[in-house]
């Protein structure tokens, strides 16, 4: 027991300390090493990356709601637009978790992958301009919504990745595409996160609801919350443009190991 509560710290101090640097929320960080943990400890390969998904879900479920105060603090945050997003981002997340339910472990590990890869050739490429506010109008942002909230479920992030560039090309700015965006992560790995405990209920027992594993759950979350803010003073210390590209290395190996393995 010592052993594996050991090993789920250590998973969030790495996750926490990388997802810190890097910027971003952690999800294709907790992912594969839970799945590491997972394997290690003996779970099946034909649900450890289930497991991971919905577990790093519920991680973000809890990790969003710092980040969408202190956005809420800076007044970058639009509600209004959070309001019109939320419904199709929680239906979306809901889908979301059932596709990936019912995908065989190979087939998720390809998706995330693939997921990885694209996230990774994103970070090379100019950053996202205005194009039109009619991106804004219902029939887009439910479509935007459903969308963001299917794949953002499907690999176990919050959604920033996917609803940044997105409201950027509305006409918001940056930072309030970001500040809108963390606002945004929270139904998403709620909604995600319950879905995957509800659809999972067959492994229900001592440590998991569902897919969510409790006790990676409390392992990762008590150490990530702490590390996240020293890996974030180390990122102001070096180039932007250096942790980006470092980063995008990292999401390479880790799509081709997924695709390849």
């Amino acid at each position: 027991m010592m052993l594996e509560w050991t090993a789920y710290l250590i998973a969030g101090l790495v996750s926490g300390l990388l997802a810190g640097l890097f910027g971003i929320g952690g999800g294709l960080i907790i992912v594969p090493i839970m799945m590491l943990v997972f394997g290690w400890q003996g779970m099946s390969s034909d649900i450890a990356i289930h497991v991971a998904i919905a577990t790093s879900l519920m991680t973000i479920s809890v990790t969003s709601l710092s980040s969408m105060l202190a956005h809420h603090k800076f007044e970058t945050t639009q509600w209004h637009l959070v309001k019109k997003l939320a419904p199709s981002l929680v239906l979306g997340s809901f889908a979301g978790a059932y596709i990936a339910s019912s995908m065989s472990s190979d087939t998720l590990k390809v998706w995330f992958g693939v997921f990885a890869l694209l996230v990774a050739i994103k970070m090379w490429l100019p950053p996202p301009k205005s194009v039109s506010s009619q991106f804004l109008a219902a029939p887009s942002i439910f479509s935007a919504g459903l969308v963001t909230g299917i794949v953002s479920a499907m690999v176990g992030i919050g959604g920033g990745s996917l609803v940044v560039p997105y409201l950027v090309m509305s006409g918001l700015s940056m930072q309030r595409a970001v500040g809108t965006a963390a606002a945004c992560g929270l139904p998403i790995a709620l909604s995600g996160a319950v879905a995957y405990m509800l659809i999972g209920t067959q492994l229900d027992g001592q440590w998991q609801s569902g897919f969510v594993h409790w006790q990676a759950f409390l392992g990762i979350i008590a150490t990530s919350i702490w590390v996240a803010p020293i890996g974030a003073k180390l990122a102001k210390t070096l180039p932007s443009q250096m942790l980006s590209r470092l980063f995008s290395v990292f999401l390479l190996g880790l799509g081709m190991v997924f695709l390849f393995r």
